[in-house]
């Protein structure tokens, strides 16, 4: 059965094969509406976090493709508390026909999948997003005409969604650049592995702590929150290191005229991104974020039915 857990689990033809999709069933969404080839399945959604985009990107795929999405709150299922995680794949996955995961830890969607009887999709982890960089590498090429070649240089923490969007960009060819502060570099293991990637691809992955030189040239500037949610207790100390991290006019100065502003959202304006580029001319933000909806359709449709590429 195939799973939908992290973006390091995939092929470079499995990552091409995502994006394909996603672009055709965004034209077809937007010429006629999709043929609803998700008639009569359900997706069951767990959440241990709160979302805006992941709740009703999913609902909204779902609805489009001809299925049903239902919403389990944190309060409804206690992961991991109220019954053991095993089990609740196990019952819940006789009633659904995919499950999506929003977790804390990236052991519990792992384990989602190792009981359930159903395709299981990973909506965050403190590991990886790789919903997020699926729609991310989506956005570039819909914006930049393509992924192998583009510089993306990313500004902050070494999180999940810059863990994803590495394996995303070493993957597809891209150079990958991550500018953190000393001591929230990305881990030496996902590095070492995403360089690997690369090699084959053609890619390079670079960690540096000057965020000029990242932005030098690049193709695309991307930036997250500093404190992700489940770090409130570092914001003090996070606020006090990461401005010169800012993705600001002067930032964008440095990058390629023609190049694009990705952020993931919800921005903390003023912080990590200021309004002038958020709200700018080289802004994607909000193109990024609908594409959310067009990739999942694409994840939802080939781990969902798997005579979607056929038709």
């Amino acid at each position: 059965m195939k799973h939908f857990l992290a973006i390091a689990d995939l092929k470079p033809a499995e990552l091409k094969r995502y994006l394909d999709t996603a672009k055709r069933l965004k034209a077809e969404w937007r010429k006629r509406g999709n043929r609803p080839i998700l008639k009569n399945k359900t997706l069951g959604m767990v959440f241990q976090k709160p979302s805006l985009r992941t709740r009703v990107s999913f609902d909204m795929a779902m609805l489009h493709l001809g299925g049903h999405a239902l919403y389990l709150s944190p309060n409804e299922i206690g992961l991991g508390q109220r019954e053991s995680i095993a089990d609740v794949s196990r019952v819940l996955s006789r009633y659904v026909d995919g499950i999506m995961a929003r977790v804390f830890a990236h052991a519990h969607v792992v384990e989602l999948a190792d009981y359930s009887r159903v395709p299981v999709i990973n909506g965050l982890s403190d590991r990886e997003h790789p919903c997020q960089a699926l729609a991310d590498v989506f956005t570039i090429v819909e914006h930049r005409g393509k992924l192998k070649g583009q510089t993306v240089a990313f500004f902050g923490d070494g999180n999940n969604v810059a863990r994803s969007l590495m394996f995303a960009c070493a993957l597809g060819g891209a150079r990958f650049v991550c500018a953190s502060p000393r001591g929230y570099a990305l881990d030496e293991a996902s590095v070492a592995a995403a360089r690997t990637f690369a090699a084959k691809s053609g890619g390079a992955v670079t960690l540096t702590e000057d965020p000029q030189a990242a932005a030098r040239d690049a193709d695309v500037l991307y930036t997250d929150v500093w404190a992700s949610m489940g770090q409130e207790e570092e914001t003090a100390r996070r606020a006090a290191i990461f401005p010169p991290y800012q993705v600001n006019a002067g930032l964008v100065a440095l990058a390629k005229p023609d190049a694009i502003v990705m952020h993931c959202l919800p921005a903390h304006r003023g912080a990590e991104i200021t309004d002038e580029v958020a709200d700018g001319t080289h802004s994607v933000l909000f193109d990024q974020a609908e594409n959310r909806m067009h990739a999942q359709k694409a994840i939802l449709a080939i781990l969902m039915d798997g005579k979607t590429l056929k038709r």
